[in-house]
């Protein structure tokens, strides 16, 4: 990688030395997430996904950045690395140092109103939702998804918050299955990519659809490749170089190799 000209794209491979789970990894258990087109048009689905989002993001919300995270910050502002996209929403990049980050899912940290456009802080909301839901402080058991969502016992009984400016329909300002990237935000991890003279891919297996077309892009530029995650990728065919490890542990090894 030479100084100030590669693009790094992340997923969430890069997050579980955090503790935070991985859909596609290692043992992790088959799920079929909640869709775009449920939350809105089911009320109880709503207030599962609320119940279980509520839950996941107080664990989001205490993750701490892993050596990979503080890795990439550190690369940032040395000159290595002239941005970030991460298909994860934890905010753990920004959370580590980095500056340039392109949060392509968007980020557990926001919610936004569906009916009128006005985005609160999640802890905001989380505050709205302890006072209506005081059973919730303390779950029975908790299982938790890498989108920030969690299994809840007792999801009926939740009170779901309203937007408090229009009462309107709140969302976590997460990208949904079934709902599309917003295409100024594709186009500015586009941008980054475009800038750069490498790509870096760290963590992701590459069954995203926004992933790939980072790729393709990097490719149709005939930029070097270098893949780092466990197991196989999509990408690996195509890739210039792949390391199969873990995102955290191999930049920790590379990076004195670039004087950080």
């Amino acid at each position: 990688m030479r100084r100030g000209t590669t693009a790094v794209l992340t997923g969430a491979g890069i997050s579980t030395d955090s503790g935070i789970p991985d859909y596609r990894g290692q043992g992790a258990p088959k799920r079929t997430p909640m869709t775009f087109q449920q939350f809105r048009g089911d009320a109880a689905f709503r207030r599962r996904y609320w119940a279980g989002s509520h839950v996941g993001w107080r664990m989001f919300d205490a993750a701490e950045p892993n050596d990979g995270h503080r890795m990439l910050a550190r690369l940032e502002e040395d000159g290595h690395v002239n941005g970030i996209v991460t298909q994860n929403v934890d905010g753990l990049h920004l959370k580590a140092g980095s500056r340039r980050v392109v949060d392509l899912h968007g980020s557990m940290h926001r919610v936004v109103c569906l009916v009128c456009g006005q985005t609160f802080a999640r802890s905001s909301i989380a505050e709205r939702i302890a006072a209506d839901n005081p059973w919730l402080e303390q779950p029975e058991s908790v299982v938790m998804n890498p989108d920030g969502d969690a299994e809840i016992a007792r999801a009926d009984e939740f009170v779901v918050p309203d937007c408090t400016v229009c009462g309107g329909m709140l969302k976590p300002d997460i990208v949904y299955f079934g709902e599309l990237i917003p295409t100024e935000k594709f186009e500015e991890a586009a941008g980054i990519v475009h800038t750069a003279d490498a790509l870096l891919i760290a963590g992701s297996s590459l069954v995203v659809n926004s992933g790939i077309r980072l790729l393709e892009q990097a490719l149709r530029r005939r930029l070097p490749v270098i893949i780092v995650n466990r197991g196989v990728t999509k990408g690996d065919p195509r890739a210039t170089v792949k390391i199969d490890g873990g995102a955290s542990e191999t930049l920790a090894r590379i990076a004195p190799l670039l004087g950080v």
